[in-house]
């Protein structure tokens, strides 16, 4: 009788798209999430903004780039809070949230129609890209073991 060992290797075959998120929390404690336009690719899922690094790019500097671009917003952006990949089936993302201050400018929808600014709690009323998913998981856990009112630029 013979016995194999079947070793089972998966290589992914769609795109890898690697994007930045900014998670904007406000002296309030509130974060800053925005609705997708329902005429783009996840339209009205709930995220927070961002997009795709360009090549050389830092997540940071990406963060900074796609606030001004997508919400003629200025931030300042700070450590990584999460890294995390979500296979769509025609494309892959992997995203990375950083930490972001709003320092200037005024919001200015472009491809998004709405923007919250929202408690870690809230955050389950809203239905979020499932990329995103995992930042809002992560956040929930953070503040489950710090709810004595530590805000996320402290954490």
């Amino acid at each position: 009788m013979c016995s194999f060992d079947f070793t089972l290797v998966c290589v992914y075959t769609q795109a890898m798209i690697v994007v930045a998120a900014a998670v904007i929390e406000n002296r309030e404690g509130r974060i800053l999430i925005a609705r997708r336009k329902a005429d783009i690719t996840l339209g009205g899922y709930w995220e927070f903004p961002g997009g795709k690094l360009e090549e050389g790019e830092s997540p940071y500097e990406c963060a900074v780039r796609e606030l001004r671009e997508e919400m003629d917003l200025h931030i300042e952006a700070g450590d990584v809070l999460i890294e995390t990949t979500y296979d769509y089936g025609d494309r892959v993302v992997r995203l990375i949230a950083v930490k972001a201050l709003m320092v200037g400018g005024h919001i200015r929808l472009h491809d998004h129609d709405d923007i919250r600014w929202v408690t870690v709690h809230e955050m389950g009323d809203y239905l979020f890209a499932p990329a995103d998913e995992a930042v809002v998981d992560h956040l929930l856990e953070t503040h489950r073991r710090h709810p004595t009112g530590q805000n996320l630029q402290d954490s």
